[in-house]
């Protein structure tokens, strides 16, 4: 695998400056960008970055959180103006002016973090702006819904276009995206963690559509922390770091650990789940738990020390399980023991006392409030902690110092508690939602797809804190995650939901993505009462 760094041809000064010369104009780039640069407040986001993409090929994008992708990405799409460089589309050098015009010019993007208006209907987002209208100039309502369904049955989405996106789970508002994309007709497809919040089901069907789209002649750029999939769509693959592209080579030739290295400048220790030595003592158990028309008779037990997995697939009703332990979302019938004691969780603030801490699966809107610093979103939950003279007094030297120790501990990086937690990339942001429940001095942690879209550097470190919780302070975990091999690298037992029950259990040792995924379709559902049996101490 060569180590040099390819990507689109530079621009040689010609008597036609807004032409890009080429010897045959079917060799040239769907899209080519040649030095561009951008800083922010002095600093290199992307420094002279060469990249370009072909019609019919996937050009897969990866590099750790802050190498750059997302910078380049948004100039692309006119979110952001260059400070050096030339944009090159077909040959013709063009100077995307704004989201709308990048739209003119072909290019489409599916963003990471969702740009939907929640309180609309579905096919009122994939047409917003775009609506067709009637010869009097009002919204043809009937056309846009069955434009609407056409794009959502394109990719595999059966919900009806006039319901409101607020009401989508994460995986079908991706898809909603994925379908607004396709609706634009665009030359040139940038998608962004598309796979992010999909079932192994959902990303086939993506898979499926970036194939037929490849073979319809666009012109795909694609971005991902889920190195598995560069095997299966892409036909290159750039490698930025430190807002510099440092590799581009064919998929067929570089291997995933080379490309870990690569994106991190170096060789990476994985973090490894020991086994658990001898009987622990149980620290929670569910019995019976249930919620009408989404769980039913739900029961597992949960030991100290022990990382405990929720599989299946999206619906099956991981997250509303989550959402009830932790006193989100009431329950109809159930009981709920922590350390051998029956408790009364009506709300957050209930389970938070019983020392549950729950990372949610967005960050964005429910782990983290991002128009405050980074120490104040890790010290929320422990406020009473810095009190003094029985409530009379705040310390905020106090609460600092703690926020400061916590920050250091996670590498949250840069390791400053008085930054803006909207500044900090995926993996930062994440470490600041565990760094605030390990500040609250939590005892179980309820993990909702903990390590979604952060980097593979940042997922080492999400993994090695799992062990250290689970294994060096003896802290209990009940993970949610679509990542199966995460699932079967990180836990000790795994849980399989399907239609809001438990489908079955899988130790450890016996457990495989088949036995998992067949659990997860098709296992016959076990009775709550048994999956609550405790096991061991």
């Amino acid at each position: 695998m060569s180590g040099s760094t390819t990507g689109g041809p530079a621009a040689p000064e010609a008597r036609n400056p807004g032409a890009l010369p080429q010897a045959e104009s079917s060799m040239l780039p769907a899209l080519a960008v040649s030095g561009i640069s951008k800083r922010f407040l002095g600093v290199h986001a992307l420094n002279r970055v060469d990249f370009d993409v072909h019609h019919g090929e996937v050009h897969v994008l990866l590099g750790e959180n802050g190498a750059g992708k997302s910078t380049l990405m948004k100039i692309l799409s006119g979110v952001y103006a260059r400070d050096e460089g030339r944009i090159f589309i077909d040959g013709r050098e063009v100077e995307p002016q704004d989201p709308r015009h990048a739209q003119t010019l072909g290019i489409s993007i599916i963003y990471q973090t969702f740009s939907q208006a929640l309180d609309l209907s579905i096919a009122e987002n994939l047409f917003l702006g775009r609506e067709p209208l009637k010869p009097w100039g009002t919204i043809d309502t009937r056309k846009t819904r069955a434009m609407s369904r056409a794009a959502l049955a394109r990719v595999g989405l059966t919900a009806d276009p006039d319901t409101l996106v607020k009401k989508l789970s994460i995986a079908q508002r991706q898809m909603v995206e994925i379908a607004k994309a396709l609706t634009l007709d665009a030359q040139i497809v940038i998608m962004d963690e598309p796979t992010s919040a999909l079932t192994d089901r959902e990303t086939d069907r993506l898979f499926e559509i970036i194939h037929s789209l490849k073979a319809d002649g666009r012109a795909i750029i694609y971005i991902s922390h889920r190195l598995e999939e560069v095997a299966r769509i892409a036909d290159r693959v750039t490698v930025l770091r430190d807002g510099r592209a440092v590799a581009t080579v064919a998929a067929a030739e570089v291997e995933i650990p080379r490309l870990i290295s690569l994106m991190v400048g170096r060789d990476l220790d994985r973090a490894a789940l020991s086994d658990q030595v001898g009987p622990r003592p149980e620290v929670l158990r569910v019995t019976g738990l249930s919620r009408a028309g989404i769980l039913h008779g739900v029961g597992f037990s949960l030991h100290e020390g022990e990382i405990l997995a929720l599989a299946g697939l999206v619906g099956s009703g991981r997250t509303e399980l989550a959402r009830a332990v932790f006193g989100c979302d009431p329950i109809n019938a159930g009981e709920i023991q922590v350390k051998g004691q029956v408790v009364r969780i009506d709300r957050p603030g209930d389970a938070v006392a019983h020392g549950l801490g729950f990372v949610t699966e967005d960050r964005l809107v429910s782990g983290l409030l991002m128009t405050m610093s980074t120490g104040a979103n890790a010290t929320l939950p422990s406020l009473r902690q810095f009190d003094a003279l029985g409530g009379l007094f705040f310390s905020f030297a106090r609460e600092r110092a703690a926020a400061q120790h916590y920050i250091q501990e996670l590498h949250v990086q840069p390791a400053a508690p008085e930054r803006n937690v909207r500044l900090l990339s995926g993996g930062n942001q994440q470490k600041v939602v565990l760094a605030k429940w390990l500040m609250a001095r939590s005892d179980i942690l309820i993990l909702d797809e903990p390590t979604q879209g952060i980097d593979v550097g940042a997922k080492e470190d999400v993994h090695r804190l799992m062990v250290e919780f689970a294994r060096e302070r003896r802290g209990a975990i009940l993970l949610i995650s679509s990542d199966l091999p995460e699932v079967l690298r990180m836990s000790d037992r795994i849980l399989v939901m399907r239609e809001g029950r438990i489908a079955g259990e899988l130790e450890r040792s016996d457990a495989t993505q088949e036995r998992v995924m067949n659990l997860a379709v098709g296992g016959r559902p076990r009775d709550g009462a048994a999956a609550a049996q405790p096991r061991g101490g």
